[in-house]
């Protein structure tokens, strides 16, 4: 239930976190949390929620946003939503699993989630579905939070002031009360969504500087991704070296996670708002059309999970930069051989490198698998020579 705050205007509500169920908007203004340290803390947003009437979602258009957006894509089939949540409570074994859903927009999800006994903490970056979403720890289940937040622009890279939906992870994760684990143990939350079609790689390789560098969500540890995701985005993900698709994204995603594929839907299973027509449900060839150049006819519902043996004495959160960096170098000349690519990526011994890794100088440096370049930056890293590297040690952050 959202309540007037003492001291502000009407129109700044706050639910607090304490409890379960409460819609909460973090941002800049005068009050602050308790029990949050000061550098962490955010004050109160303005929130004006609109009121549902009392009829079924499928019924009322109150759900669908007001305000012109990017264009999302959303679960409403209960079909669907139900044989998800099967799935994700039978991969996990735990009843009472936590989820951190992103951008549940409508709910459907959220709603047979919370009728399987899980806990949804629901981030919302569009207000005019909070009141809906707010609504189901009454109708459904008490054990859902609400948060103005999106999940896919938490701590941008270059940021001054943070205002909701943009957040902070840490500010989000502390008051929700979620703490950190170290790398070595699995993390009880799950995180589920779908991938904006628009910005669909840009999203996978700000995930992948945050989990090398550990930072983000993956300062609290080996966060699991449940998302969707475009079948040809997913391709290139478990891509492999016969594969022409194979690529530095392939690589770096298979040596950090454990990539599954749980279920594959079609496209036009689910509703698509656009800014200048609102929601609308995908179904005949002509409307499916532009969308299946750019993203495929299929959404794949996958896992990733970091492996616990990602990082190691050679390859860190510190170094994982020039990780990056040898792989954008080698797959710039595909086929060139590995031993050319040693010579011109590290002034060390590159006959003493093949011996060590047991490989052919002459074969393509893209016949490699992602173990192998790891086992190649990790068998230069550890070289005894003071200089290991043909390029400047500060790399430029770019994403490949």
């Amino acid at each position: 239930m959202l309540v007037p705050v003492a001291g502000l205007s009407p129109r700044l509500l706050l639910s607090a976190l304490t409890g379960a169920g409460r819609v909460c908007v973090l941002g800049s203004g005068a009050a602050r949390w308790k029990g949050v340290p000061a550098r962490n803390r955010r004050g109160l947003s303005d929130l004006r929620p609109q009121q549902l009437p009392c009829q079924g979602l499928k019924d009322s258009p109150s759900w669908m946003p007001k305000r012109p957006s990017e264009p999302r894509s959303y679960i409403t089939s209960p079909q669907l939503a139900a044989t998800l949540a099967q799935i994700l409570l039978e991969e996990d074994g735990n009843p009472h699993q936590l989820f951190l859903e992103c951008n549940p927009g409508p709910g459907i999800l959220t709603q047979a989630l919370l009728e399987s006994q899980a806990k949804v903490i629901a981030l919302e970056c569009n207000r005019t579905f909070l009141p809906h979403l707010e609504s189901l720890r009454e109708t459904v289940n008490k054990n859902l939070e609400v948060v103005y937040c999106d999940f896919f622009k938490l701590d941008p890279r270059n940021y001054g002031i943070v205002k909701p939906p943009i957040m902070l992870s840490e500010t989000l994760f502390q008051s929700l009360g979620i703490e950190a684990l170290p790398w070595s143990e699995d993390n009880p939350l799950k995180v589920v969504g779908i991938f904006p079609a628009k910005n669909e790689k840009k999203i996978l390789w700000k995930l992948l500087y945050d989990l090398y560098s550990s930072t983000s969500i993956y300062s609290f540890g080996r966060v699991q991704l449940n998302m969707f995701i475009a079948e040809k985005e997913y391709e290139k993900l478990v891509a492999d070296p016969q594969s022409p698709l194979y690529q530095p994204l392939s690589v770096l995603w298979q040596v950090a996670c454990a990539i599954k594929l749980l279920h594959v839907e079609p496209w036009s299973s689910f509703s698509v708002y656009r800014q200048d027509r609102g929601p609308k449900k995908l179904k005949n060839k002509e409307s499916l059309e532009p969308i299946n150049k750019k993203i495929g006819q299929n959404m794949c519902f996958i896992q990733l999970t970091p492996l616990p043996n990602l990082f190691t004495e050679n390859l860190t959160s510190v170094n994982y930069d020039v990780f990056f960096h040898m792989l954008k170098q080698c797959f710039m000349k595909r086929y060139a051989s590995l031993m050319d690519h040693l010579q011109s990526l590290s002034p060390v011994n590159a006959v003493a490198i093949l011996e060590q890794m047991e490989k052919d100088g002459d074969m393509k440096i893209t016949d490699l698998y992602p173990e192998d370049f790891k086992l190649l930056f990790e068998t230069i890293e550890c070289s005894r020579e003071s200089c290991r590297w043909l390029f400047d040690d500060s790399i430029e952050d770019i994403v490949l």
